[in-house]
């Protein structure tokens, strides 16, 4: 800043005062496009008219009532107003410092709706997908821009269950894109052209030839990365593109068939059996599937992984009764929960299965179980 300003505030406030100083240091920092300085002269502002230090000092502001209400009404009208001049001139990074302080997401995630790159780029994905102002913009900004892998790693330990569904119709999305145009064109350089719009299935359907040798569309370790998560998803149009992705890599040679985790030894079939049944298609067929390996793994190995994703998967066909059964014979004690399903408390609970919870809450001494099944019934 030049000097004479410096010497234009003190003739300022000479000749009219504190109000002539704020005007003027607002007029430099609007034409500087300096929306830090105007924060700060608009809370100097409000300082001064409740006769505080204009240099905040304090670690708490020690007042109550209408001086109190005063203050963070003037703290939050500065900070929007801060926050949206620096919207207005494309700057996400420094006005979500402002929305952040008054716990106002939506103007910072509208912002974010429309970024495409940037210089202000990592940042942006940061604020949108780590500190979930925007999760599932960020999360299309990082497989845009950092690729599948990176993505599927954040995906991973992202535990937020709204965005970890739009996060994951993305995943199964992406890949399932790449995966199509890579066989289309393939197709197109054998066959002179390739279908348009064809579905996956349509296009692998007839073509034996596409997997001879050990030839492969996308890389096989992101793909079965991916079909691990697909039992979560519940929008039909991303489970039934995750059901041909089972079903291409079923079709691969075997180098490319990875053992998975139980009870998914066999990536491809049987999380095609699974994500079918979530389809409504062959439900008995997979109840059985899964149940069988229950059975063994609890038997063999004492691994109740496959059982809870047994009863997992009851409670999304609408099988309550059968989960609940499923529960008390893998888990048959109160000490014996599952980890990552329900447990048979719960499922009665889910059910409306009263009696029965009553019934269940009092083997286990379980007075708060009992408590709500006498309420409810």
């Amino acid at each position: 800043m030049e000097q004479d300003t410096f010497e234009e505030l003190e003739q300022a406030f000479r000749s009219a005062g504190p109000a002539a100083v704020f005007d003027l240091l607002i007029g430099q920092a609007m034409q500087a496009k300096d929306y830090r300085m105007l924060f700060g002269t608009r809370m100097m502002q409000i300082r001064h008219e409740l006769r505080l230090p204009l240099i905040e000092t304090e670690p708490t502001i020690n007042f109550a009532g209408d001086r109190l209400l005063a203050y963070e009404n003037a703290l939050n009208k500065a900070a929007r107003e801060a926050g949206e001049l620096y919207l207005e001139n494309g700057d996400i990074v420094n006005a979500w410092t402002y929305f952040k302080a008054i716990g106002d997401l939506a103007p910072v995630a509208a912002a974010i709706e429309r970024v495409d790159g940037g210089a202000q780029l990592d940042r942006v994905i940061e604020i949108a997908f780590h500190e979930r102002v925007h999760p599932r913009k960020g999360f299309e900004l990082i497989l845009a821009h950092h690729g599948i892998c990176r993505a599927i790693t954040l995906f991973a330990v992202n535990r937020d269950y709204t965005s970890r569904q739009d996060c994951l119709q993305l995943l199964v999305r992406s890949l399932y894109g790449q995966l199509t145009a890579s066989l289309r064109e393939t197709i197109a350089s054998v066959e002179g052209a390739a279908p348009d719009n064809a579905s996956l299935a349509e296009l692998i359907a007839g073509r034996p030839w596409l997997f001879e040798g050990t030839s492969s569309y996308v890389d096989s370790t992101h793909l079965t990365a991916i079909l691990r998560f697909t039992p979560e998803l519940e929008e039909t149009g991303s489970l039934r593109m995750a059901v041909e992705m089972a079903d291409y890599g079923q079709c691969l040679a075997p180098m490319f068939h990875f053992r998975g985790d139980p009870p998914f030894e066999d990536t491809y079939a049987d999380h095609a059996v699974c994500l079918r049944a979530l389809l409504g298609e062959n439900v008995d067929h997979a109840v059985a599937h899964f149940r069988k390996k229950a059975s063994e793994a609890t038997a063999a190995l004492g691994d109740t992984t496959p059982a809870e994703v047994l009863i997992e998967l009851l409670v999304r066909l609408g099988r309550h009764a059968e989960a609940i059964e499923a529960s008390l014979q893998f888990f048959p004690s109160s000490g014996a929960n599952p980890l990552s399903c329900a447990s048979a408390i719960q499922l009665c609970q889910m059910a409306g299965d009263f009696r029965r919870l009553r019934n269940l809450a009092r083997e286990r001494g379980d007075l708060l179980a009992f408590s709500a099944a006498v309420i409810q019934s």
